[in-house]
């Protein structure tokens, strides 16, 4: 098949986090050419014109949809999406509604909470209704993932510690920042996989915090993601071995295919847990089209299930080749 490989257009120079964009459109494409396809790589521009010229150029079967942020503004990387479904062109990943929706977390939230799906409290300014004195909150990001803005001073508690480190950060970065209860118990990552138009739940990973001083918040923060000589990354090990019949692998399965439904995803998502005082596990987080670098999550997810990085590209593929009856 013809397969365009859409990644962001990343500026040079761009922070790792986009960067990474890069390195992961290089290694789909890559994986897609092992397996018998011809790709052509390209950086999507939302301009309608320059689109149609990409697209004509091309001329893809198929588009594998890895743009993350448009303008580098990771809320408005739906727009790729949208553009793609006018034309009537397939793509694989996440429709542009679920992109759009999911980019919100409090949205995203708000939506969980409505469908009955276990997630922690929030508060969101400039009135932070419902913010309580005396737990503490995790300040972050409302439209913006790769740990944007998160580090040790993201925990904070009080009303006007939150409200001040949210201006703080908006100041910085820009964009919406809203108060999440912290929750300091384990945190799990559940990778799902799409086959035969179902999720199928991969082996589970834990994000352990090793060697991490007492009176540290255990998050997982910028220079844990994207420094691979910091110490916060080597402290912060994802680890499989989760018994898959354990109460806490079923809610996690359970609660991660009801959000798979609620949002209609397609293709490969991952839902982010954390477990509360009492041992439930409560969502965090949901990424419709979670990051397919080959060291990343995602990839060591499907390795741990026994399914190369090439089997897990085309997998992503033909689930939306299949879904249209294309295949």
């Amino acid at each position: 098949m013809r397969v365009l490989v859409l990644h962001s257009d990343i500026a040079p120079g761009a922070p790792p986090d986009e960067e990474d964009t890069l390195i992961t459109a290089r290694a789909v494409g890559q994986a897609l050419e092992q397996r018998g396809h011809h790709t052509v790589q390209r950086a999507f521009v939302a301009e309608p014109v320059s689109f149609d010229a990409t697209i004509a150029a091309s001329r893809p079967d198929i588009v594998f949809n890895l743009v993350e942020s448009v303008f580098a503004q990771g809320d408005l990387a739906s727009i790729s999406a949208a553009m793609l479904e006018k034309r009537g062109i397939l793509f694989t990943g996440a429709c542009a509604a679920a992109l759009s929706c999911l980019a919100d977390k409090p949205f995203t939230k708000r939506v969980l909470r409505a469908a009955g799906l276990p997630t922690p409290d929030w508060s969101e300014g400039p009135d932070w209704e419902g913010l309580a004195d005396g737990i503490p909150y995790i300040v972050k990001s409302a439209n913006e993932d790769a740990s944007l803005g998160l580090d040790d001073c993201a925990v904070v508690s009080g009303r006007h510690a939150v409200r001040e480190r949210s201006e703080k950060c908006a100041s910085k970065y820009g964009g919406r920042w809203f108060a999440e209860a912290y929750l300091s118990g384990r945190e799990f990552n559940v990778s799902l996989l799409e086959e035969e138009g179902m999720p199928r739940i991969l082996p589970v990973a834990e994000i352990r915090f090793e060697n991490w001083r007492a009176d540290r918040p255990r998050i997982v923060g910028y220079a844990a993601k994207w420094d691979p000589e910091s110490p916060d990354c080597s402290g912060t090990p994802r680890v499989f071995g989760l018994e898959p019949q354990s109460p806490l692998a079923r809610a996690f399965a359970e609660h991660s295919a009801v959000a798979w439904r609620l949002f209609g995803l397609r293709g490969y998502a991952r839902v982010d847990f954390r477990i509360d005082e009492q041992g439930a596990p409560m969502i965090l987080e949901i990424n419709p089209n979670p990051c397919l670098e080959p060291h990343a999550g995602f990839a060591a997810a499907a390795a741990e299930a026994g399914i190369s990085y090439e089997e897990l590209v085309e997998k992503i593929l033909n689930a939306e080749i299949a879904r249209r009856g294309e295949y």
